[in-house]
């Protein structure tokens, strides 16, 4: 070896050690590294931010603020209140809530999907009177299968493409990788419907809900030309239970009506009484198409600055809004703030929100102007509770959101736009058109995945270019000596995947593809079945909670320990390599 592979070499092996300890954050060992590379003269200086650079970072980035448009504009919704039901068996749900992860997996971050649908299945375990667990890890390992048959679903599946294009010139489609990885993605997801959820140990079926959130008595009124109009109260249930939403009563002409609240017909601008979180109040809301108490204002808001957005505050002793109501201190015309909701532990609100006097302790639901809910809180006198990522779905755009999407992933698909032009596009549209606030433009994006690519790919392009992968491909031909094409490409295929299980799938990406592309140009094979392999075997981690993001998201919510993954993780490894090796041999020939 040479002294540049070996200084490579090393750094490869103090950044995978650091990833397997975890001591230090994945992004910071990554940057640390190619500073290093960079001063040890084994990366070029002009080279050193290349990855940063790079479309695979950047359609990284870009898919995360895709998503988050998505889930904003009430795309995802539109799905999940549908198709969601509490009272299915528990492998009917796991099938149903796994179909739906794998499919918006396929054209969204698979991270994303499973962080949109984990609330979703946890509060429909808690509707069922079962644990989450259950069906937790069903899911997560259903996003990562989806992610697996388009180009966009997964940041190795974007890497794998960027990596042929430098090599042999061309990258990957937006559906080539559907076949392969389309065939383990359907096989994954039957044995997990069937088999996989009962491998899964059953502990206590406590309550893994990680925070007591708040229910508020709140207002929803119903707009003119509204299909709800003409409808009876007692129609609205079904969504209602669905949304896990009490409807308390309703008020008409600034009179509330309790008992024959039921059987009324709904007119427009008739106020229900809910009782709900603010995450369910939401849904129903989009559900149903209603608008907030003082939709004059809400609209007011939306048409101004950047939007709105929901806060929560503790009313204090000393607050002004304390002994008074938020008409008094004209909180809409002061602030330009709407009441949303009130929670009152032990006491019945039996009045308008806007003219109910609020008292100490209560906890108020606020809609205010995006990035003024501190100003907001400090002029109230109030105590601002921790951000939960409460957002307002704007649900008149969501087939705007759907639309443009969807014309951008065909676009590209056609090869009418460059993927990473076509998502750029989407994100301009999302702004310009308000789906995404601008101020939230930047939140959106995972930052740490963003330094890791851009750091490690200077890293694996000058491994490649100082022969180290060549060499790795080497050994690995020369252990596998003697066998055939389709048995070396199963090896490859288990070696990634182990390494994908204890390190990011990126960083295993990164340094495998190139591995890859030798061992093929040694034994005299078209690469790209290596590439195939190397894509399906780098999201396959599903024996531990480190291997993907996935299923470290779920690991405290579904109550698990570290051993339990590999009891449904193993058995599906061997099926994923089972089924993908014939799969690859029949659309990637040798």
């Amino acid at each position: 070896m040479t002294s540049e592979q070996i200084i490579l070499f090393s750094l490869f092996g103090a950044v995978f050690g650091l990833l397997l300890w975890g001591r230090f954050r994945y992004d910071i060992v990554a940057f640390c590294a190619l500073m290093i590379a960079v001063v040890l003269g084994v990366v070029p200086t002009q080279e050193a931010f290349s990855g940063f650079g790079h479309p695979a970072t950047l359609v990284v980035a870009l898919v995360l603020v895709v998503s988050a448009g998505l889930v904003r504009s009430g795309a995802v919704f539109l799905i999940t209140r549908t198709l969601v039901d509490a009272s299915r068996s528990l492998g009917a749900h796991i099938a149903l809530m796994g179909a739906i992860g794998a499919v918006l997996s396929a054209f969204m971050n698979n991270v994303a999907a499973v962080a949109l649908l984990m609330p979703v299945d946890m509060q429909t375990a808690r509707k069922a009177g079962r644990a989450p667990g259950l069906s937790l890890m069903p899911l997560s390992f259903a996003t990562i299968l989806g992610g697996m048959a388009t180009l966009i679903g997964t940041p190795p599946n974007i890497i794998i493409a960027s990596i042929r294009e430098e090599a042999l010139g061309a990258p990957f489609a937006m559906f080539d990788f559907a076949p392969v990885g389309g065939a383990a993605a359907l096989a994954g997801l039957i044995f997990v419907a069937l088999i996989g959820w009962r491998l899964i140990p059953q502990g206590d079926d406590k309550d893994t809900n990680p925070q007591d959130i708040s229910q508020y008595i709140a207002e929803l009124t119903v707009p003119e030309k509204s299909k709800q109009i003409g409808k009876r109260v007692l129609e609205l249930s079904e969504a209602a239970d669905k949304a896990d939403v009490a409807i308390l009563g309703l008020i008409r002409d600034g009179k509330r009506r309790y008992g024959q609240a039921r059987n009324t017909a709904l007119q427009a601008g008739d106020a229900l009484v809910l009782e709900a979180t603010p995450e369910a109040l939401d849904e129903f809301r989009t559900t149903l198409d209603l608008a907030v108490t003082d939709t004059k204002r809400e609209e007011a808001l939306r048409a101004d600055g950047e939007g709105v957005e929901i806060i929560e505050v503790v009313v204090t002793e000393t607050a002004r809004i304390n002994g008074k109501t938020a008409q008094a201190i004209g909180l809409a015309w002061r602030q330009r703030s709407v009441l949303l909701g009130i929670s009152r532990q032990g006491t019945r609100i039996t009045k308008h929100l806007r003219k109910t006097v609020v008292k100490t302790g209560d906890i108020l639901l606020l809609l205010v102007p995006r990035d003024t809910g501190p100003d907001v809180a400090d002029w109230l006198g109030c105590l601002p509770l921790a951000d939960r990522g409460l957002a307002v779905t704007e649900n008149s755009k969501v087939w705007l959101a759907i639309g443009l999407f969807a014309g951008a992933v065909m676009a590209a698909s056609i090869g009418l736009l460059y993927l990473p032009i076509a998502l750029g596009l989407v994100v301009v549209a999302y702004v310009l058109t308000r789906i995404v606030p601008l101020g939230e433009l930047y939140d959106h994006i995972n930052w740490p995945v963003v330094v890791l690519l851009g750091s490690m790919i200077p890293l694996g392009a000058a491994l490649e270019s100082s022969g180290g992968t060549e060499l790795i491909a080497g050994a690995l031909v020369s252990w596998t000596g003697g066998l055939p094409a389709w048995a070396v490409l199963t090896v490859l295929m288990i070696v990634t995947m182990t390494l994908s299980d204890v390190l990011n799938n990126t960083a295993t990406t990164i340094v495998a593809a190139p591995v890859g592309i030798q061992m093929a140009q040694s034994l005299g094979v078209s690469p790209d079945p290596f590439l195939m392999a190397v894509a399906v075997a780098a999201s396959s981690a599903f024996l531990t909670p480190i291997g993907h993001k996935n299923n470290t998201l779920i690991l405290s919510a579904g109550g698990y320990s570290f051993g339990d993954y590999w009891r449904m993780g193993l058995p599906l490894e061997v099926l994923i390599v089972a089924v993908s090796i014939p799969m690859i041999l029949l659309v990637w020939p040798l």
